[in-house]
């Protein structure tokens, strides 16, 4: 599931974390805003925003493999 964790500009540990099945980011010159599949869910000014981070895990992880052999 995709998992967004907005750190804010002043760092105050009130940073939001927004999961959903349907996200998606949209970066524009004066907004951040992200969006489920009914529309805006968030949206903040760029300059109150530090990061936007992407924190989901991976649905479908690779399996491990050993190293191949040397001949």
């Amino acid at each position: 599931m995709p998992a967004y964790l907005i750190v804010h500009a002043e760092r105050r540990g009130d940073d939001t974390l927004i999961e959903d099945d349907h996200l998606t980011v949209q970066f524009d010159p004066h907004w951040v805003t992200i969006f489920d599949e009914t529309g805006p869910c968030f949206a903040a000014p760029r300059e109150k925003i530090h990061a936007v981070i992407r924190v989901d895990e991976d649905q479908d992880p690779q399996p491990l493999e050993p190293a191949p052999q040397k001949e």
